[in-house]
């Protein structure tokens, strides 16, 4: 028998978006210097909601983009045929301030890589990470979110679940499984 926990549901989704965008509208006043990154590919949905909203609130086209991460993994080498998927950032980077979007923060090595990803494409004025879920005792490199939904002391056999409708899901849903019951 599998353990699984809901953590979120539609409604508490669309209240910590909600918090999320205004604490990014609260730091990032001039709109047109910022540019939201998801990380392929979970992350590209949930940059999709948070894009929605801060273009809601604000009444501007917010810029975005999309970052496959597997050519700058640490692990590159050791992955068997990588499934590499679309990056798509049409603007250089100088100068702006970014921030990429991903659903969950586990280890740390997915956004280190995304940091040297982004390095391709200019010399950004800041880098910034906004996560739904940030697993925080899983890390393996020392980096941590500046906007985070929720912190959440989990172990290595658990696996959170993002499932978001725009993934063909018939609900939103956040959950936690327990690995070793798969």
């Amino acid at each position: 028998m599998t353990n699984i926990s809901k953590l979120f549901d539609s409604k508490r989704l669309e209240i910590t978006i909600d918090r999320l965008c205004q604490q990014i509208i609260e730091n990032h006043k001039n709109v047109e210097n910022f540019i939201l990154v998801g990380l392929q590919p979970r992350g590209v949905y949930f940059l999709e909601r948070i894009k929605y909203k801060l273009e809601k609130n604000l009444i501007k086209e917010v810029n975005t983009g999309y970052l496959d991460t597997t050519f700058y993994r640490d692990d590159f080498r050791s992955n068997d045929v990588p499934t590499a998927r679309e990056t798509r950032i049409t603007d250089s980077v100088d100068g702006k301030d970014v921030v990429i979007v991903d659903d969950v923060l586990f280890t740390g090595r997915t956004v280190r890589s995304a940091m040297e990803g982004i390095m391709n494409f200019g010399r950004p004025k800041k880098i910034e990470l906004l996560v739904l879920i940030d697993r925080y005792y899983s890390r393996e490199i020392p980096i941590e979110p500046t906007y985070c939904g929720i912190k959440l002391n989990t172990i290595t056999s658990e696996r959170v679940e993002v499932n978001l409708t725009e993934q063909g899901f018939e609900e939103d849903s956040i959950i936690i499984k327990n690995k070793s019951n798969e």
